[in-house]
């Protein structure tokens, strides 16, 4: 068929099913030509600064000479062989680059091809763990209200069971134990107490807790609420006193997002296991790891049983070629000023709305800025303004956030919270 750009809108309605939305009243997507550096241009030529990074993953922007040459080598070699019984070469670069940029102590790495399956991954070497050590009754999680890990089944069983997205499937899910939000803000005083309901479900049920899964000082997709680095010290510790594992899921956060490599370094702490994704390929491909130490390995691995978990498209040459290029990028060290200079300048944008009637809140950390509402929004109407604004922001709920790439200048962050202000 001819696709012109009318051409192409009709078939996506009619055909084409988008994240999160009805096929019979489908929202209006606007069609993308080209990306570069951190401008999207639509079929109609009008250009807009991504505040979102595509969902958080394009931290060095699109169209990157350093990662479109890794792909195109990568390419002249192989596109894709099976992980099972071979290994090559970027899946070995790519470890490497991952041991020497990860909290000591983390140097087993499980290469899968999305947050969501890390996770499932990070779910399943926990339960494995203890089953190793003969402790099956260990089969239990907990996390915390308000948390997001994904859209698969294990994923979605520890996603807040009420104001998440998936109270459509809580009866087919695996029961798990939730805690109250952490309610100290980053930036404020921390209350010992906030993690007192955690620390109760530890000592009444450590006998069956597997593990704690938690997003670590950033809870996403939940409501992007920062809460302090001392609740996740005490998580730590709570996790060695009842013998339970720590998984921190660090999709979201890792490289760089929070202003430091990893969000569970603000505590100062390692986890058992963590979960990386989004940015580890700079947004080209999906990949995605979840590492963990040696004797969290030792333990699944007991009586030379192997771990029960192979995607098909594990260890991809090409994904793993480019996530080698992006680490690169990243391990340059530029990211730093580049995320410092954006927090300041976030602060500097929004912090006008604080004053704003139907603004709840405004908080800000690293190269995240959020703008939390009284009241939910209209996605579709407000996305519509935005682009009138010359911007791409896609709210959810109640908020209204950015997390852009790290490249952005100073006058497109500008840009960015001038929308947000002059769309309120």
């Amino acid at each position: 068929m001819d696709l012109t750009p009318d051409n192409l809108l009709a078939f996506d309605r009619e055909h084409i099913w988008h994240p999160y939305a009805s096929m019979s009243s489908p929202r209006e997507v606007y069609p993308v030509v080209r990306a570069q550096g951190a401008e999207l241009e639509l079929a109609d030529g009008r250009r807009l600064i991504d505040g979102m990074s595509s969902w958080w993953c394009a931290v060095h922007g699109y169209n990157h000479p350093a990662l479109n040459k890794a792909i195109t080598d990568q390419l002249a070699d192989m596109a894709h062989v099976m992980f099972g019984g071979l290994t090559h070469r970027p899946a070995a670069e790519l470890v490497d680059r991952l041991l020497k940029m990860l909290p000591q102590g983390l140097d087993k790495v499980f290469l899968s091809d999305s947050g969501s399956i890390a996770v499932e991954v990070a779910i399943k070497m926990a339960l494995q763990y203890w089953q190793g050590l003969g402790r099956k009754s260990k089969t239990r999680l907990v996390t915390v209200r308000g948390g997001y890990h994904g859209d698969t089944m294990a994923a979605m069983s520890v996603c807040d069971p009420i104001s998440g997205m998936h109270s459509l499937f809580a009866d087919m899910l695996p029961k798990h134990y939730f805690a109250e939000r952490p309610s100290s803000r980053f930036d404020s005083d921390y209350d010992s107490g906030s993690i007192a309901n955690l620390g109760k479900i530890l000592k009444n049920h450590a006998g069956n807790i597997a593990a704690v899964i938690i997003e670590p000082i950033v809870q996403g997709a939940g409501g992007m609420w920062f809460y302090h680095r001392q609740y996740l010290a005490d998580l730590r510790r709570l996790c060695d006193k009842y013998d339970v594992l720590l998984i921190c899921d660090e999709i979201a956060t890792g490289f760089g997002r929070t202003g430091k490599l990893f969000a569970c370094q603000w505590a100062d702490i390692v986890p058992d296991i963590m979960c990386l994704g989004k940015a580890l390929t700079g947004g080209y491909m999906t990949l995605a790891a979840t590492v963990t130490t040696m004797k969290v390995a030792e333990g699944i691995s007991a009586n030379g049983m192997g771990f029960m978990h192979g995607p098909t498209f594990m260890a991809n040459p090409l994904a793993c070629a480019v996530a080698c290029a992006s680490l690169d990028i990243i391990a340059t060290g530029k990211w730093q000023q580049q995320v410092a200079n954006m927090e300041g300048r976030l602060r500097v944008g929004l912090d006008p709305l604080r004053e704003h009637e139907s603004v709840v809140d405004v908080r800000v950390l690293g190269a995240i800025g959020v703008v939390e509402l009284q009241e939910p929004v209209k996605v579709a109407e407000l996305q519509g303004k935005f682009v009138e604004q010359g911007v791409w922001v896609r709210p959810f709920s109640n908020i209204i956030y950015l997390m852009p790439a790290y490249i952005l200048r100073t006058q497109d962050i500008d840009k960015l919270t001038n929308a947000i202000v002059n769309v309120l």
